[in-house]
């Protein structure tokens, strides 16, 4: 008995094999038919018998291709059409319908062997790419995802590889990036001129990074910065020229193995590090493993580590090459370099040659960073290998754009169930910067076929993504919301959690700053929300920030004027004022006294930058968050004494800043100093929520804000909470920081309607 299905099927499913997968299924399965791609998935016809049709359709979720992600799948009896075999059809556009596309790819173990292979025809070529890998999301111009659609469209196919783009058994069926020596990309060596091309451009390259010379290397989301890293003279001139003093550089080392050499690689590490993420992962160093220059993480007791997710970078790696810096190539403050004319205009004073090559980037996108909590990721910056694949929401929602914030910028744009996280965008404080914002916004409108009916932004009235929320809003007559920003936090973590918002929850929100509905800077929150509305129901103390922004710089400020406003008297025996000149003493006396431009903050960020201060670890920073992080770094797993803090509904850090001092003046190492604050905050955090667990009658917790970027304090603080009975929610899809921002600001914007 002959029967018909016509089946639709949603998600990550194109550019991951799927109609090669489905092709060969009903073949298997004796079916007849067709499947196509669509601008809204994947569509599929088949017909044959009962039986085979339903065990296709059960085969269909449960051997996917592993790249594929099946969000929905819709199967319909339909008439037989009678088709003599299966086939795979031409894509089909449709107005107005979108589909969530793949993000950049890591080279497959199929492509390394065919890389390496002397008798394959790709041999040493470093665009090689098949279904299961290669670039993605930076390539793509527009849906359907197909090569005319695509910054591969330049490049026409050779025969070989025409015969191997249309044979449905070809690893490389429907590849759009498919290519090889005779008729790809092209990659050569700049240096003054054009020095060597193709295979010898990139073993010239590698012999360059052995001599020490710094190497623009021409990557798959843009520029790379790179140098051996195990040369002190080399990182040290690399810090030189970027102006960066201390701020961690990213490394890539050459294979896994040599990853657990210089670094302790947990099971749940190595899983991420050879993911087709490829993302760089925050490893805990090993003591004993030196070859690494300290220069390239100061102060750190982590690495940032990733492997080749490449062929150019495989083939840089060969014949034994050390750990290399591998950092975005980009003046300070400005977006990662993705264009050949760009790179030269802007990284000559940066770099000594230009590895280049022939394939457009139409989207650039930063290296993801991720650290491991509790058995799962904890995204510390999403772009490269997982944006754009959405975030599923917990309810349908209509079109939107939520702008985020000012530093570690992302958007988002939502459509039915999904939240359209973009790539990171960065610190919207240069032109430069703020362009990519702009144009990264165009492209996913256009890529997901959103033209928003509502704009969402900060409450800070100054953010330069604020500013383009009113211009756009005012131009094209939309509706804008203004959210306050750890509201936004809260409901990012929620969202991500897929928490329906029927019920509100206790929300922690720890940060460096965030803009107040009583015009203060928060920072130190617990809120109890949902996506409607909030309430602040306790916070730190609110204290001085001398000189406002500038002090952010200078922790040795922030001490001072903490001390003061605790009423603890500073002497000069402290790190803090020793650090300070009499004259910057002076100043600080005088505008804490008068309270002139000191505007009080409640931020828990500004209270790790004093602690750091007092222990005796940082003085002044380079980079957002050193302070803290090299406090987090200092701390002595083995202790188990903490600081006190009381727990009103302002939470004043005094007691636990005199003891602070005491430690210091009676000779305890920075280590138990910064362990026992740690111990102390996450005891308070436990204090406040039971507090507000049983004046609320809420049993459920968000955990969220920067300062949940530190693994020490969430690993005290989340059995604190467990052991009292509460449900913990904290992230693993986007950034605690603000980079997941925008996620619960579209979520909000839905909740408020």
């Amino acid at each position: 008995m002959m029967v018909g299905k016509t089946i639709h099927i949603t998600g990550v499913v194109q550019g991951v094999g799927f109609r090669p997968f489905v092709y060969k299924l009903a073949r298997q399965h004796g079916l007849a038919g067709w499947v196509r791609n669509t601008s809204a998935g994947v569509d599929i016809h088949a017909e044959g018998e009962p039986e085979s049709l339903q065990a296709f359709l059960d085969a269909l979720t449960a051997q996917a291709p592993p790249l594929a992600r099946i969000d929905s799948l819709t199967a319909a009896d339909s008439p037989p059409e009678y088709h003599a075999a299966f086939e795979i059809r031409y894509s089909e556009a449709q107005q107005g319908a979108f589909q969530p596309i793949s993000p950049d790819i890591a080279l497959c173990a199929d492509c390394r062997r065919e890389l390496l292979d002397p008798a394959d025809r790709r041999f040493r070529y470093p665009f090689i790419n098949c279904t299961n890998c290669g670039p993605r999301f930076t390539i793509i111009t527009d849906i359907p995802y197909d090569r005319p659609l695509t910054t591969m469209a330049a490049f026409t196919l050779c025969a070989a590889c025409e015969a191997e783009y249309h044979d449905p058994a070809d690893r490389r069926f429907h590849a759009q990036p498919v290519a090889c020596p005779d008729c790809g990309p092209q990659v050569w060596l700049e240096g003054g001129g054009i020095t060597a091309r193709g295979d010898a451009a990139i073993r010239q390259a590698a012999d360059g990074l052995r001599a020490g010379k710094i190497l623009a290397i021409k990557g798959l989301g843009g520029f790379h910065l790179a140098c051996d890293a195990t040369n002190t003279a080399a990182v040290a001139e690399l810090r030189r020229r970027k102006g960066r003093v201390a701020k961690p550089f990213a490394l890539m080392m050459a294979d896994l193995e040599m990853a657990e050499r210089h670094c302790q690689v947990s099971q749940v590490e190595a899983r991420i590090l050879t993911s087709p993420a490829a993302p760089i992962v925050l490893l805990r160093r090993r003591p004993e493993a030196a070859a690494v220059a300290a220069e390239v993480a100061p102060g750190q007791a982590v690495l940032g580590v990733m492997l080749p997710y490449t062929p150019l970078h495989v083939l840089l790696f060969e014949d034994g090459m050390p750990p290399l810096v591998m950092t975005s190539g980009n003046l300070s403050e400005e977006p990662i370099v993705t264009d050949n004319a760009d790179a030269r205009a802007r990284l000559p004073a940066l770099a000594d040659v230009f590895l280049m090559h022939d394939r457009d980037i139409h989207i650039r996108t930063d290296d993801s960073v991720v650290r491991v909590f509790d058995g799962e990721e904890l995204p510390v910056r999403r772009s490269r290998g997982y944006a754009p694949y959405p975030v599923r929401l917990p309810f349908d929602v209509p079109p939107m754009l939520a702008v985020g914030a000012e530093l570690k910028n992302t958007f988002c744009v939502t459509r039915d169930s999904y939240a359209f996280m973009s790539h990171h965008i960065g610190d919207l404080e240069t032109y430069e910067t703020v362009q990519s914002f702009e144009q990264g916004i165009t492209h996913f409108e256009r890529l997901f076929r959103i033209q928003p009916g509502q704009i969402i932004h900060d409450l800070h009235p100054d953010y330069l993504s604020t500013r383009y929320a009113q211009t756009r809003a005012e131009a094209e007559g939309l509706p804008r919301l203004a959210v306050q920003h750890h509201h936004a936090h809260i409901a990012a973590c929620l969202a991500e959690n897929r928490h329906p918002g029927d019920r509100p929850v206790i929300g922690v929100c720890f940060d460096g700053t965030g803009y107040g509905t009583d015009g203060t800077i928060w920072g130190g929150e617990f809120l109890i929300a949902d996506y409607r509305s909030f309430e602040r129901a306790a916070h730190l103390k609110p204290l001085p920030l001398p000189g406002g922004d500038a002090a952010t710089r200078k922790p040795a400020r922030i001490a001072l004027a903490y001390l003061l406003a605790c009423g603890l008297a500073p002497d000069d025996d402290l790190p803090p004022l020793r650090a300070l000149s009499p004259v910057e003493r002076d100043i600080i006396y005088k505008q804490v006294a008068a309270g002139l431009n000191t505007p009080l903050t409640s931020s828990m960020g500004r209270l790790f930058d004093a602690v750091s201060a007092l222990a005796g670890i940082c003085q002044a920073v380079t980079y957002e968050g050193q302070a803290a992080i090299e406090l987090e770094a200092a701390v002595d797993p083995a202790e188990s004494g903490a600081y006190d803090f009381d727990t009103a509904a302002v939470i004043s850090p005094a007691g636990a800043l005199e003891q602070v001092i005491a430690d210091y003046r009676a000779g305890v190492s920075p280590a138990v100093i910064a362990a026992r604050f740690h111990n102390g905050a996450a005891r308070m955090i436990q204090d406040a929520c039971l507090r507000l667990s049983e004046q609320y009658g809420l049993d459920e917790v968000a955990l969220s804000g920067g300062v949940f970027q530190n693994v020490m304090l969430l690993g005290k603080t989340l059995p604190l909470l467990r052991q009292a009975g509460l449900r913990v929610y904290k992230h693993r899809l986007v950034p605690p920081n603000d980079g997941g921002l925008a996620l619960g600001q579209a979520a909000i914007g839905f909740g408020s309607r």
